[in-house]
């Protein structure tokens, strides 16, 4: 749908896509109950403040008359075959022309009055201005007390620990953006993770963020909420923890890591009694593979920095290239090569010892002492070895 689109607080010069000021862009799906009230309520905001504003339905395949009522009352309306909350609005963003863009649900839970608000501050010099509801009020029925008390505020906390991020309502639906800064962050998320995704990038890449209060009413829709608790709520935390190499495999890893060394270097001497329960070698031995499994969860870390710069899903980061000037593929080569020849003698050494006894019975409790040390190391020498093969061929990407 290509129609020209109705432009108000405007001449018809201003009908020029390039005359655009502002879009409004709502996501909808079978809101034919409130996606009349809502385009209205926008067009008159444009009417009432001379703003020069479109109205852009991003119809997500709808099968009752919302398109038809949205086109009828002045709004252009965006076909989205792709199903999803974020594909949805990635379509209107696509299709609108303003150089801002206030995007809102289409179930009059939110206040349309409110646009030229975030427009004045995306006026000021911001990049996003997100609304929040916790400042705003949250009226009766507005929200479930479950999303309320806890997952809102908690999968928020999350996100503002994982990203430093200024905003303190992450999941609210009603926000302004410049379209170009946004469009820069090459955003991917199509369900209601799209909503963190905006906030998690705009942050990391260091886009000026503001907030205004803003008022949730109960929305007016008859039917259930596309929202599903459990399941959106998972795919926000999945995407903040894996848009979090650092949360979700670096500092776990070093845990392991820090665990595993102290417990190893704890028994090495011998057994160690506590509360009358003996530690030995089986104890030794778990804690040899705490560090493997520490080591292996930085790796990824490491790795997973590498690759979503790479592929510009994050931001250069200058304490990692400060890092890989130093650590160089020569460098972890032979580091790598090191350790392999220490865990290597640790084995040769527990061989001679073996062979000292005609190849006889041994006391475990002494030569797994020996052996389990050097596998470890044998075994961090390796993966140095391979992780630094693979870190230089991301770096040819990155070059």
């Amino acid at each position: 749908m290509n129609e020209t689109p109705h432009i108000a607080g405007a001449s018809p010069a201003d009908s020029i896509p390039g005359n655009i000021e502002v879009s409004v862009v709502m996501p909808c799906l079978n809101e034919e109950r409130t996606i009349g009230p809502c385009v209205t309520q926008a067009l008159e905001t444009f009417q009432h403040t001379g703003l020069r504003g479109e109205v852009v339905v991003a119809d997500n395949g709808s099968t009752d008359r919302s398109a038809e009522i949205a086109r009828s009352l002045g709004a252009r309306v965006i076909p989205v075959e792709r199903k999803g909350y974020g594909s949805a609005l990635m379509g209107g963003i696509l299709a609108a022309r303003g150089e801002y863009i206030v995007m809102g649900d289409a179930d009059q839970s939110y206040d349309f009055a409110q646009v030229p608000q975030f427009v004045a501050k995306l006026r000021e010099g911001f990049d996003l201005v997100m609304g929040n509801r916790f400042r705003g009020g949250i009226e009766t029925g507005a929200m479930p007390p479950l999303h309320r008390y806890l997952g809102n505020p908690v999968l928020t906390a999350v996100g503002r620990l994982f990203f430093k991020s200024p905003c303190s309502d992450f999941h609210c639906g009603l926000r302004g953006f410049r379209r170009d800064a946004i469009s820069q962050l090459a955003l991917r998320t199509t369900g209601m993770e799209f909503a963190s995704e905006m906030i998690v990038k705009a942050t990391l890449f260091h886009l000026r963020i503001a907030e205004i209060p803003t008022t949730l009413r109960p929305d007016a829709r008859e039917k259930a909420s596309h929202l599903r608790t459990w399941r959106d709520g998972w795919r926000h935390l999945r995407f903040l923890l894996l848009y979090s190499p650092r949360w979700l495999f670096l500092y776990p890893g070093f845990a392991l890591m820090i665990l595993g060394t102290l417990a190893g270097v704890w028994l090495l001497p011998g057994p160690r009694t506590i509360d009358g329960v003996t530690l030995d070698v089986h104890t030794l031995l778990f804690s040899a593979v705490l560090v493997l499994l520490g080591f292996q969860s930085v790796n990824f870390a490491v790795f997973t920095k590498v690759f979503a710069v790479t592929e510009g899903l994050a931001p250069e980061d200058e304490r990692l290239n400060r890092l890989f000037r130093y650590i160089t593929l020569e460098v972890g080569l032979v580091a790598g090569a090191l350790l392999a020849a220490a865990g290597l003698a640790a084995w040769i050494f527990a061989l001679g010892a073996w062979g000292r006894h005609h190849l006889g019975p041994l006391d475990p409790e002494i030569t797994l002492r020996i052996v389990i040390p050097g596998a470890v190391l044998l075994a961090v020498g390796f993966e140095i070895i391979l992780s630094s093969l693979f870190l230089s061929v991301l770096g040819m990407a990155r070059r």
